[in-house]
């Protein structure tokens, strides 16, 4: 394992940007007939959102759980919410969410 040393580490925390964590859970809609069209169009609004460098990652859930998901977004959680709000499935009540203000290093990403 690499060793850092304190000097290294407080360099490196003048580097973190904010971030904001969405937690996307199911809503009173989510199972209704019509959801998986409007899940498909929220899914679109993520390409959407990741091509523009508003959404820097997406992390699907796939279990059991309310929770369907977990994104982490470039921006305040006040720009956030306006972003969420517009969202297809939480527009129809498919979604709700959660905003969780964060801060990560710029270039972080999931390995291929």
């Amino acid at each position: 394992m690499t060793r850092f040393t304190d000097e290294q580490m407080q360099a490196a925390m003048t580097q973190t940007r904010e971030y904001t964590v969405v937690l996307l859970e199911a809503g009173p809609q989510h199972d209704t007939d019509g959801a998986r069209a409007i899940i498909w169009e929220h899914g679109r609004r993520n390409f959407e959102l990741r091509a523009d460098g508003i959404l820097n990652i997406v992390c699907p859930i796939a279990d059991d759980s309310p929770l369907c998901g977990v994104g982490i977004f470039s921006g305040t959680p006040d720009e956030i919410r306006r972003v969420m709000d517009e969202d297809p499935g939480v527009r129809a009540g498919v979604f709700t969410y959660q905003l969780h203000p964060a801060r990560s290093f710029p270039g972080d990403s999931l390995l291929a």
